[in-house]
C-alpha cells in the first residue's frame, strides 16, 4: 500500500486547509486509516481516525474543528481542518492498517505511512 498526502501549506490562524491522502496498491485488509501530526520537539499525535465501518474518533484538541472523511471510489482519505490555530502547526501524516481505531488511540501504529505534508499556521 502506498499513501501520498497533499494539501498542506501556510495559512493564517482561523483559516482552513483540506489534506488529502491517496492510496494505491493492495488495500485488502485495511481496517482503519488516520491522520497523525508531529511538531518539532513533540511526540507524534493521532489526530483523527476512521474505520472501515465508518466509525470516527478525534483527539480532543481538534473536535469541532477537524473532519475526517473517505471517498472509497477514489481510495482517498481527507482531513478538513477549520479554525486553524498556531498550535496546529506540524507535519501531518496519513497512515493505514489492519488495526482498530481504538488500538490506534492506545498507541498501536498502522503498518503503512505516507511521506507527510507540512501545515503551518501563522498567528
Amino acid at each position: 500500500v502506498q499513501l501520498v498526502e497533499s494539501g498542506g501549506g501556510l495559512v493564517q490562524a482561523g483559516g482552513s486547509l483540506r489534506l488529502s491522502c491517496a492510496a494505491s496498491g493492495s488495500i485488502f485488509g485495511i481496517n482503519a486509516e488516520g491522520w497523525y501530526r508531529q511538531a518539532p520537539g513533540k511526540e507524534r499525535e493521532l489526530v483523527a481516525a476512521i474505520s472501515s465501518d465508518g466509525s470516527i474518533h478525534y483527539t480532543d484538541s481538534v473536535k469541532g474543528r477537524f473532519t475526517i472523511s473517505r471517498d472509497n471510489a477514489k481510495n482517498t482519505l481527507y482531513l478538513q481542518m477549520n479554525s486553524l490555530k498556531p498550535e496546529d502547526t506540524a507535519m501531518y501524516f496519513c497512515a493505514a492498517g489492519g488495526l482498530s481505531i481504538m488500538s490506534m488511540f492506545l498507541g498501536d501504529l498502522p503498518a503503512y505511512w505516507g511521506q507527510g505534508t507540512q501545515v503551518t499556521v501563522s498567528s
